[in-house]
């Protein structure tokens, strides 16, 4: 069992997660329900969020180890801390026991449909991250196929989108290889188990990690909301019912907000919205309801 999470030595407050020492090879892992767009985190909390990032990401975890191993070790929250620990209860369903992993530091992005920063790119180029595309693509358009285009993470600053070539001058080509053929082969598989609940994912990426043995391990999150762009297909893959955080983006641009200035405050009608999607997504993907799911987490 893990001591009170007041004694254990803080490593790292990311825009979403608070990340603990835990001893040995352990981390412990508290998501936030912070939500942040073009890299401003947003005071106003998001209803059950952080709930769904950490069990979502728990459930891919589950489903993907035949592709490859992750960082997740547990996510019971009496089994972290012990049935009476008083944060049993406060962090239920929004903590994670993984193991320590050093950064690759890349983002693994994978595209399949056009939106975001990769439609962007497109209406300006006609080609992402050095993939030339077809001409007169629409936003949320499928791809001819799915294309592996990652961003290197900066220190400080926005996340840089790259080339794979520009990728493997830092990595090499083998171990760009391997994390383009891993990144496909988890969209793949991800793509065809939503498209079977009737949704679209347009978009995701990874992060992966180095265990201490050299261990390939995905970390973070996987398919969330925060870190994908889920669609139902219904909707033509359209923006009707967006499941995923581009409906804040979204709504923020319209705004005049893009990451410079002073951001707009976020209206309680917004939040609840947000809070509202955050969770039909975990029940349009996993077909469980949220309470249902807490309920089995200690």
């Amino acid at each position: 069992m893990i001591p009170p999470i007041d004694s254990l030595p803080l490593l790292y407050t990311g825009k979403v997660r608070e990340v603990y020492d835990a001893g040995g090879d352990l981390l412990l892992l508290v998501t936030s329900r912070r939500v942040s767009a073009y890299d401003v985190v947003f005071p106003e909390p998001v209803p059950k969020k952080g709930e769904v990032l950490n069990l979502l990401s728990a459930w891919w975890f589950e489903r993907t180890r035949h592709i490859v191993d992750d960082h997740l070790v547990e996510t019971r929250a009496d089994r972290i801390f012990g049935a009476d620990a008083k944060e049993r209860e406060t962090l239920r369903g929004r903590v994670a026991l993984a193991r320590k992993a050093t950064p690759i530091r890349f983002e693994c992005v994978v595209r399949g449909h056009l939106d975001g920063s990769g439609w962007r790119e497109y209406e300006a180029t006609g080609a992402v991250a050095g993939h030339a595309l077809p001409a007169g693509l629409k936003r949320y358009d499928a791809l001819p196929e799915a294309i592996f285009t990652p961003a290197a993470k900066n220190e400080e600053g926005h996340d840089e989108n790259v080339t794979v070539a520009q990728m493997a001058e830092v990595l090499g080509e083998r171990e760009t290889d391997r994390l383009q053929e891993v990144s496909l082969a988890l969209y793949r598989f991800a793509y065809e188990e939503v498209r079977r609940r009737g949704l679209v994912l347009l978009d995701t990426k990874f992060e992966f990690g180095l265990a201490s043995d050299g261990t390939l391990l995905l970390i973070d999150e996987i398919f969330t909301p925060d870190s994908s762009r889920y669609r139902f297909e219904s909707d033509g893959g359209g923006a009707a019912l967006a499941l995923d955080k581009q409906f804040l983006r979204d709504w923020l641009q319209a705004r005049g907000f893009t990451g410079e200035g002073t951001p707009p405050a976020l209206p309680p009608d917004i939040v609840a919205e947000l809070g509202s999607r955050y969770e039909r997504a975990f029940l349009a993907v996993t077909g469980t309801e949220l309470q249902q799911a807490l309920a089995s987490r200690g």
